[in-house]
């Protein structure tokens, strides 16, 4: 785990302006940090306020990791409306410049719509559309010199399995595509492990968040009933050389929220070092 740095989504705090949060996130000891998209958090569409913020993180010290592009209802890269899929397209693609622009080194996507009303009739040609957005955000993003990266989504939406995301790795004409494992979307599917499996040939990051297995809470790791210590266990095994970005909910008390979040971090430190001694013990003992 000490190979595994750990950040944290600016999302915490997205309805605040980033002007607002960033020195704070800084002076709780965090350098890693993914920014959010959110309107009111940062206007991806407003060019002097993308540049902006690049020279604050960079005066600031901070190590953009990742830029989590835009999500809504009306974004929808599977759509069988060429509009709104142009649309949804055009938005993925201006916040790929930002994102850039800000010097990150992923932009992590939904690939599929907020919307869980999806027909099954529907399905293949609607993965067959992602296949074709995507393809085209990646072209663009290497050219930016930034990676996509696609995470599960909620179980119950499209994208939310396992099977689905590797379809559509497959479905892309380049390799050089990733896979952010948001754990709580995982957790509620109710088999972590088998979905961190699953993805692990592609695992480029993690969204690290708890939760109690009903909501997508959105809880500091240590807060709900995940099993860090199964998971982290895993990974090593699996050989993960990524980053842990901590997606936690927050609130309008900014030092409340970044003190959780520093004990997320301490609790992850704490559950890493506890099983490296494990293992070294384990081999000790063996005669």
């Amino acid at each position: 785990m000490n190979d595994w740095p750990i950040g944290l989504s600016t999302g915490c705090f997205y309805q605040t302006s980033i002007f607002d949060c960033l020195e704070h996130i800084r002076s709780a000891g965090f350098a890693l940090i993914e920014v959010c998209s959110f309107p009111a958090h940062l206007d991806y569409h407003d060019s002097e306020a993308v540049n902006r913020a690049a020279r604050l993180i960079r005066d600031l010290e901070l190590d953009p990791y990742s830029f989590h592009a835009p999500f809504a209802e009306h974004i929808d890269l599977t759509s069988l409306d060429s509009q709104i899929r142009d649309k949804s397209l055009a938005e993925m693609l201006k916040a790929a410049e930002a994102a850039a622009e800000l010097g990150v080194r992923h932009f992590v996507i939904h690939p599929g719509p907020e919307n869980a009303n999806i027909p099954n009739d529907q399905r293949l040609r609607r993965m067959d559309n992602a296949a074709g957005a995507l393809n085209q955000l990646a072209q663009q993003c290497r050219q930016l010199g930034i990676s996509l990266v696609l995470e599960n989504m909620l179980p119950h939406l499209f994208f939310g399995r396992a099977r689905d995301v590797l379809w559509i790795l497959g479905a892309l004409d380049t390799t050089e595509v990733g896979i952010c494992l948001d754990t709580g979307h995982a957790h509620l599917s109710g088999d972590l492990r088998t979905v961190a499996h699953k993805l692990s040939g592609h695992l480029w990051m993690i969204h690290a968040s708890d939760n109690h297995g009903k909501h997508d809470d959105h809880l500091p790791p240590g807060e709900g009933e995940i099993a860090w210590e199964t998971l982290i266990d895993q990974l090593s095994r699996l050989h993960f050389h990524g980053a842990f970005i901590l997606e936690i909910a927050g609130s309008p008390d900014i030092p409340g929220t970044l003190e959780r979040a520093r004990h997320a971090r301490q609790f992850l430190w704490q559950v890493a070092r506890r099983r490296l001694d494990d293992r070294q013990s384990s081999r000790g003992a063996d005669p």
